[in-house]
């Protein structure tokens, strides 16, 4: 048996939460300059509030030069011109909260831009007060790079730089130079920004490449990775970064320590949350355990596991359950299926309307939280981005056989009687995809059959439903193409079954009483002696009932 702790009104509100991922750039343009803005989070906060999740995730939008669009931040306590003010900011905390939105924001403590000032003054001198903020070492004897570290982004993860005749460490872009937690006056600098946007009232932080935070203090050489063990999760299969066994470039044993640091501020507050990206593709599980763990880490992580290439099947599914019960048992995940990083999965899983409604439903169903990116509730493909509109470095880099994360971050459609989908009156930063107007907000809100109202309704399922939001449960399994699993709270008992294919399944109902709910789901009723025939791409619900004969089940 999994246990969870039952979900306080307050404190504990982040167990089995819903969170919709804000990308900022491409939401709403407020002042017609083409790109989305704190002012335009704020006009759409209501449209966020009526799919009712619980809160909404929003990535940086912190002062940056935009080399890698707001994760090389310039200054940690202020907003980038081009979204807004401080004031705004404020503005949309509270009209979030008004509409009953916690609010979260994208802290990027790994790394800064290489215009920080932090990284100005340390690049000056090797004897100045800041000199060891961030990751510098001296060349071999020969002049190369320290060690064979590869960035994310291509190439060796180290510059030279010719002002202190020594390297420094970028595990993504050359102009995102590596802090150095091993400084204590860099954590305390860290932990400074993450108060500074506490007492503005935000209720908690999504934190991005949680594990990357530290490095081996020797250098050490990464081992390389036989071609068997590799895997694309984290990086597209065309990056050498997927040769390497990256032990000592990240997933360091120190990062513990800090995060218990992190905690301790967070726990001073009411309330607050923490949501760790977890990169890496072969210990993500396990290092979401180690995070999650007690009271001394963060609060929940998600890592790659659903939103790796592969289409999800039962048995892959029940085998990350599997592995996540053996190393993470006390722990809390997230899952999501898209964001900003990665091809949205209607497209990456080739995903037939009736399929995605299944995903849909089975992301509101599996025990921990949930994470939505924007869009996703309409259903969107990936756009197809020409090479000569490309804003992202990564897919500039590796071009043609990665597209990079463009695809997946055109702007929001809201409208489809507007080229530009009602997002802009301006030439947007990304051009809106002819294909989805179609599936504009306005267009689905009059259509009763659509995937946004699908998503509404598993959303409400899932919020009316103690068992999924915060319950216990035994196991997830697969019986051929049926994933299975069941959720047990105080207050009831729940079945969920899920046909992940497009061929009709047969199953069974477990022994005992149960009631199917989720018609509004398009759920399976039993047939004779709890037989379940299951269309292609079907779920069942089924609510168990107790001596008294009452449905141990909430209906929304």
């Amino acid at each position: 048996m999994i246990d969870t702790e039952p979900a306080a009104a307050t404190a504990d509100w982040w167990r089995g939460c819903t969170i919709y991922q804000i990308y900022p750039r491409s939401f709403q343009d407020s002042n017609g300059d083409g790109i989305g803005d704190l002012a335009g989070i704020v006009r759409r906060i209501p449209y966020v509030a009526g799919l009712g999740v619980d809160a909404i995730w929003i990535s940086p939008f912190f002062t940056s030069p935009m080399k890698d669009f707001g994760y090389d931040v310039s200054d940690y306590c202020d907003v980038d011109p081009m979204f807004g003010t401080l004031a705004d900011f404020d503005t949309l905390v509270e009209t979030a909260h008004e509409h009953g939105l916690k609010v979260m924001i994208d802290l990027v403590l790994s790394h800064t831009s290489d215009i920080h000032p932090w990284f100005t003054e340390s690049r000056s001198s090797r004897e100045g007060p800041r000199s060891n903020w961030y990751v510098w070492a001296d060349p071999k004897p020969d002049g190369t790079a320290p060690n064979n570290w590869l960035s994310i982004f291509g190439g060796t993860a180290w510059q030279w730089d010719p002002r202190r005749e020594q390297y420094f460490l970028h595990n993504f872009l050359t102009s995102q130079p590596d802090l150095n937690l091993h400084s204590e006056d860099v954590q305390n600098a860290l932990l400074g920004v993450t108060r500074f946007w506490l007492d503005r009232g935000v209720d908690g932080f999504r934190l991005d490449t949680i594990n990357f935070y530290f490095h081996d203090h020797e250098l050490r050489d990464n081992p390389p990775l036989p071609p068997e063990e590799r895997t694309a999760k984290i990086a597209p299969s065309v990056n050498p970064y997927n040769h390497q066994d990256h032990i000592y470039s990240r997933n360091r044993p120190e990062n513990l320590a800090f995060l218990a640091r992190f905690r301790r501020l967070l726990d001073e507050y009411d309330g607050i949350t923490s949501l760790g990206e977890v990169g890496d593709g072969r210990r993500g599980l396990e290092l979401l355990g180690q995070y999650t763990s007690g009271k001394d880490g963060v609060h929940m992580c998600y890592g790659f596991e659903f939103l790796a290439p592969d289409r999800l099947t039962a048995t892959g599914v029940a085998q990350v359950f599997d592995e996540l019960s053996r190393v993470a048992r006390h722990g809390w995940a997230a899952w999501a299926f898209s964001n900003h990083d990665v091809t949205r999965h209607s497209t990456r899983w080739d995903l037939s309307p009736a399929a995605r409604r299944l995903h849909a439903t089975l992301l509101m169903c599996l025990p921990g939280s949930a994470c939505l990116y924007q869009g996703e509730e309409l259903g969107l493909p990936e756009a197809d981005v020409p090479f000569e509109d490309l804003r992202d470095p990564y897919g500039i880099e590796f071009w043609p056989e990665f597209k990079g994360r463009d695809g997946c971050r055109t702007p929001m459609v809201w409208v489809a009687d507007d080229q530009n989908g009602g997002f802009t009156g301006h030439n947007p930063w990304l051009p809106v995809a002819h294909s989805h107007l179609s599936r504009a907000v306005e267009e689905q809100e009059r259509a009763p059959g659509s995937i946004l109202h699908h998503y509404r309704a598993a959303i409400a399922f899932r919020k009316a439903n103690p068992a999924l939001r915060h319950g216990s449960h035994n196991g997830v399994f697969a019986y051929g193409d049926v994933l299975h699993f069941t959720r047990r709270s105080a207050e009831q008992t729940l079945f969920c079954a899920f046909n992940m294919s497009d061929t009709p399944s047969m199953h069974a109902l477990p022994p005992g009483d149960w009631e199917t709910i989720g018609a509004e789901l398009g759920g399976a009723r039993p047939g004779a002696e709890n037989r379940l025939h299951l269309g292609p791409w079907q779920v069942c619900i089924a609510g168990k009932t107790d001596a008294s004969g009452a449905a141990h089940h909430n209906l929304p």
